[in-house]
């Protein structure tokens, strides 16, 4: 794994520089973690790459192995990995984050709220994904490419563990790569076409300010940079692995079982064939007769001797849909998600809904320390004092838990009694409180009528 020291011993010499770029992208794609992030972000796209390879296989009587194209071959997938993801990304950001200025939330671009959900989905996905600030508004970068978006190449400081430079990379057409080298001083965007590399653009600074008058129109241009690498990490776990990492297996399984039990109900049909006098028949031929069973439904046998006979056939089903269930809340529980399904099957009390949601808030709670970090370090770039904050979106007693809160509301006060009622949103409890405190005004700055007197006139 290269390192900011072995970008910064090249020095300026542009030839090399060059030949870093495009071998510092080989090394990424080489690497364990870039193989394991491509391999999780295709189960997100639910496409389960160990079912969706599996093939059926036989062996005939010389004990070659070939493969079973007569039984059926069910790839069956199920999507639990991109739920989980989803689950906890939109528990934490589905209400956006909430700032302590009004004003922050502008200065951060109008998509801030969008980027942060789509760079949690890819940290968890990948195990980590990149905020660029650029000038008024984030960027989100992908560690892995995809059809769809590009990946990008840490490098980090090999004595201080930050970030300090990286390469961003896409493929536009075949045979071509882009790439745009990231440091602390600018940016300098290369091509690899036809194995032969340019300079599509030198390196330019980050913000670049016009300067200009009325009377002499543009008069010249100031170049800077940020006070630090522009480009923030956000990490999905302290571990720095894929959310994927220890759930695939039991993914796996379970789709094997279910698509199993599939092929059994289509093969069997509900019975199966016992032939008579037919010893030389090796296990191909034997697949052929039953896949011409069940499609033509006739059979001829040349020996006189020969014969088939058709026995019903009940699949057993009772031990895998245990092992299916087994699984399913095996993948809930090591995820620490809630299974909404569980919840649903009785009401619940407030007491019991905050116990099930224990594992999940411990877990969300945890990611949301990187989240702040991730933010804060954006914040900085910005040149804003801010803190962020997020209020979680968690099935709810309502009713119980709106009782609780207005019990305690001559203890919390108006404020704090808003902001404790689970079915308002920041933005509704700010928009209440600001028609609070215009009400509050309206009546010291109203006039006021005298009190009226029995016969209608104002007492002396």
């Amino acid at each position: 794994m290269r390192t900011y020291q072995n970008l910064f011993a090249i020095g300026e010499n542009e030839g090399k520089r060059q030949k870093f770029v495009f071998d510092v992208i080989e090394d990424h794609k080489a690497s364990a973690a870039y193989k394991t992030a491509s391999i999780a972000e295709k189960y997100y796209a639910r496409k389960n790459v160990t079912i969706m390879a599996f093939q059926k296989m036989l062996y005939n009587m010389h004990g070659q192995q070939v493969p079973d194209m007569w039984s059926a071959n069910y790839k069956l997938r199920t999507h639990f990995f991109r739920r989980f993801i989803t689950q906890q990304v939109q528990y934490v950001l589905s209400n956006g984050v909430t700032f302590q200025n009004k004003e922050t939330k502008g200065k951060l671009g109008k998509k801030f709220d969008t980027q942060i959900q789509r760079a949690a989905k890819k940290a968890m996905v990948d195990h980590v994904s990149f905020l660029f600030w650029n000038l008024d508004h984030v960027e989100v970068f992908s560690f892995a490419d995809t059809p769809t978006d590009p990946g990008f190449v840490p490098l980090y400081d090999a004595d201080t563990g930050a970030l300090r430079a990286g390469v961003r990379y896409w493929h536009p057409a075949d045979k071509v790569t882009r790439a745009t080298l990231y440091e602390e001083d600018g940016y300098t965007e290369y091509i690899l076409e036809d194995k032969k590399i340019s300079v599509v653009a030198e390196k330019r600074s980050y913000k670049k300010t016009v300067i200009s008058t009325k009377a002499d129109g543009v008069s010249g241009e100031r170049n800077e940079n940020y006070s630090a690498f522009p480009i923030v990490p956000l990490y999905a776990n302290d571990l720095h692995e894929s959310e994927l990492e220890g759930y695939r297996e039991s993914i796996d399984c379970y789709d094997y079982i279910k698509s199993g039990m599939a092929n059994d109900i289509d093969d069997t049909s509900g019975f199966y064939w016992v032939l008579k006098n037919s010893g030389g028949m090796d296990d191909v031929d034997l697949a052929k007769f039953r896949e011409r069973m069940h499609t033509v439904k006739v059979a001829t046998m040349e020996d006189d001797n020969a014969s088939a006979e058709a026995h019903t056939l009940d699949v057993p089903t009772e031990a895998r849909e245990k092992m299916l269930a087994l699984l399913k809340t095996d993948l809930y529980s090591d995820f620490q998600i809630v299974n909404v399904e569980a919840l649903s099957a009785t009401a619940k009390t407030a007491t019991e809904i905050r116990a099930a949601y224990q594992p999940m808030d411990d877990k969300c709670g945890d990611f949301e320390y990187f989240l702040i970090d991730a933010i804060q370090n954006v914040l900085a770039l910005a040149g804003i004092d801010d803190e962020p904050s997020f209020k979680w979106n968690r099935i709810a007693n309502q009713t119980e838990e709106t009782n609780m809160v207005m019990t305690a509301s001559p203890v919390l006060g108006d404020e704090l009694t808003l902001k404790k009622l689970p079915f308002l949103t920041p933005e509704e409890v700010e928009d209440r409180l600001r028609d609070m405190g215009n009400q509050t005004m309206n009546r010291f700055t109203e006039p006021q009528e005298p009190p009226q007197g029995a016969n209608g006139e104002g007492d002396e």
